[in-house]
């Protein structure tokens, strides 16, 4: 984490809506000898219990069984530059190509080892402390449903922010 400065959550110096509906990030669960990560849009921070940071992931979706089995995560952001690299990550599935071997990207430990990538210009470390599963009876609007044609309903993680760095 050499090249990184540690901030507090509150310093964090970007819209948090374009940070993360439009520059997308990596979601990151494992250790250094197993690990997966996906490019994802769906996730936000604010101050419930503590400050936090929350995301959504499909079951389906093989990062979902990291983020189960570990106590922390990691939300990555990078510059547009790794744009591509993000796409082929979003597309993907761990399960068909090793996500550890991609170029462009050095995993690295965070101080309670979480893994992120010397590439990002961004990371934020989480503990996760709650989970919750998206309940289509509670759907107020019933066009949410439409989003889900596989009835494969997000889990949304929160986790408190132990960490941010930035470069």
């Amino acid at each position: 984490m050499q090249n990184f400065t540690k901030i507090k959550p509150e310093k964090i110096p970007d819209n948090t809506f374009k940070l993360i509906g439009s520059e997308w990030m990596l979601i990151t669960a494992g250790n250094m000898s197993s690990y997966n990560m996906m490019a994802a849009s769906g996730g936000g921070f604010g101050v419930f219990w503590m400050n936090i940071c929350w995301c959504v992931i499909r079951p389906c979706r093989y990062t979902y069984e990291f983020v189960e089995k570990n106590e922390y995560f990691t939300f990555t952001f990078f510059e547009e530059k790794y744009r591509n690299i993000l796409n082929y990550l979003g597309e993907k599935s761990g399960r068909d190509v090793n996500k550890m071997e991609i170029e462009g990207l050095t995993p690295i430990l965070t101080d309670n080892g979480s893994i992120a990538f010397e590439e990002a210009r961004m990371i934020i470390e989480c503990k996760k402390n709650y989970y919750h599963d998206i309940n289509p009876d509670n759907f107020i609007d019933s066009k949410l449903d439409d989003q889900y044609p596989k009835k494969d309903y997000h889990r949304m993680y929160v986790g408190e922010i132990l960490n941010c760095y930035v470069k």
